[in-house]
Parts: C-alpha cells; sequence; structure tokens
C-alpha cells in the first residue's frame, strides 16, 4: 500500500477545482492551487465539517499538480486499518504528497510517530505536504507535541460548508447534469427528511439516479419515500 495514483486519469473525474463550488472558501480553493503549481508554496492544513470539501479539494490539488508536471500522492489515513504506522512509512517520494482524515490517527502512537518522521522527510525531500482534517491541531487528540507543532506551523485553511440555498442549488444542477428533473417540493421533501450535509446530500442522489433508471420512475415524493423508507 503506497497510496500512489500515478496517472492523472485515475484521479477521479468528479472532484477537479473546476467543480468545486467554492461559496465562501474562493482563498482556501487560491492557496491550494498554488501549492498545485508552486514548489515553493506554503504547506496547508485544512480544516472544515464532514461534507465542506476537504477530500474533492485535495484530490483537484493532486490532479492539478499532475498537470503542472509534478508527482502526487494522496492517502486517506481513515481508510488504512489500525495501526497505521507502517503503511505511513511506506508513503513519499513525490513532489506532492497530500494526507486526508488527519484524525484518524490521533491517539496512535505508532501512526503519530510514523506521521512525525514523514513530515521531516518531506521538508529534507523539498516535497509539498499538505493535510486535511476535521480539527485543528491543537484539537485534534494528537498526543505527540512535536507533531501538533509541525502541523500548527503549517498555513491554517477553514472550510466553510456551503449555506442551504447553495446546497440546493448544487443538488439541482448535480441531478439536471444526470438528466433528472427535481421540483421544489422533491427537494424540500430531501432537506426535511434526509441528512443534508453535502457529501449525504450527493450520496442520496447516486441513489436516486441508479434506482430511477433502473424503474424508469420519475422523480416524485412518492418514489423518494418508498426508496428512502422514510415517512
Amino acid at each position: 500500500m503506497t497510496g500512489q495514483i500515478p496517472l492523472a486519469l485515475r484521479w477521479p473525474a468528479h472532484q477537479r477545482f473546476d467543480s468545486f463550488v467554492e461559496g465562501h472558501n474562493g482563498g482556501a480553493v487560491d492557496l491550494l492551487r498554488s501549492a498545485a503549481a508552486d514548489p515553493s508554496a506554503a504547506w496547508l492544513h485544512v480544516c472544515g465539517p464532514v461534507g465542506s470539501g476537504r477530500t474533492h479539494l485535495l484530490v483537484a490539488t493532486c490532479s492539478a499538480a499532475n498537470a503542472a508536471g509534478r508527482s502526487a500522492q494522496y492517502l486517506s489515513l481513515a481508510s488504512l486499518p489500525a495501526p497505521r504506522g507502517d503503511a505511513i512509512r511506506r508513503f513519499g517520494g513525490s513532489d506532492l504528497l497530500a494526507i486526508d482524515d488527519l484524525d484518524a490517527v490521533a491517539g496512535e502512537h505508532d501512526g503519530e510517530h510514523a506521521l512525525f518522521d514523514l513530515y521531516n522527510r518531506c521538508r529534507a525531500d523539498r516535497s509539498t505536504l499538505l493535510f486535511a482534517a476535521s480539527m485543528p491541531p491543537a484539537q485534534a487528540g494528537i498526543g505527540l507535541p512535536d507533531l501538533v507543532s509541525r502541523l500548527s506551523a503549517c498555513t491554517q485553511v477553514a472550510l466553510k460548508p456551503l449555506d442551504e440555498p447553495a446546497r440546493r442549488a448544487l443538488l439541482r444542477d448535480r441531478a439536471l447534469a444526470r438528466g433528472i428533473e427535481l421540483d421544489e417540493g422533491v427537494i424540500d421533501w430531501l432537506f426535511a427528511r434526509a441528512r443534508r450535509d453535502l457529501g449525504s446530500l450527493i450520496d442520496t442522489l447516486d441513489r436516486i439516479d441508479q434506482a430511477s433508471l433502473a424503474t424508469q420512475r420519475r422523480v416524485t415524493v412518492p418514489f423518494l419515500r418508498t426508496l428512502l423508507s422514510v415517512d
């Protein structure tokens, strides 16, 4: 397990800067674009709640780095079985490295030390290192003080989730791109009964798309009530 995706074509096509709805996150996107293209750009610690677009932006940065002729790697710590130290130690050797779900290693002694060593290796190799987590370094529950210090030294980027009107508009646009028309009544019903963070909404749209294609039915409130088993 190296965490490496060697071909730009393997970066998920829907996770690009151009497809990211910035909202109030334009400054964050600018910093990540700079990190992708400029070897001297600041290292970043991207922080935001679930659904704020952390993973989308890290993958977009890796893709943009490849387009700029730089090698890139992405690794979600949450995807690794504990203990994670050995996998983290095998990660590296690219111009840009993106570490997602940093919270997953909090409190794991070997994983924290491996991440600290990776930080120092990347500094020596002049690689660009990016982190993403749900909490700032000092609040993430990391027990290794030197690692907290290193993470805190990165430029801190706080992502703000899209407000409800923007999420509704995004869901409508993503549905239209799939040939699905969601009227206001359907969207009202979804926002009243389903989880409303952006990631959950897109997952729900995937289910709706598959079921609609399989049954050849329009997307209506009765259809959603049956599909999602929600009154």
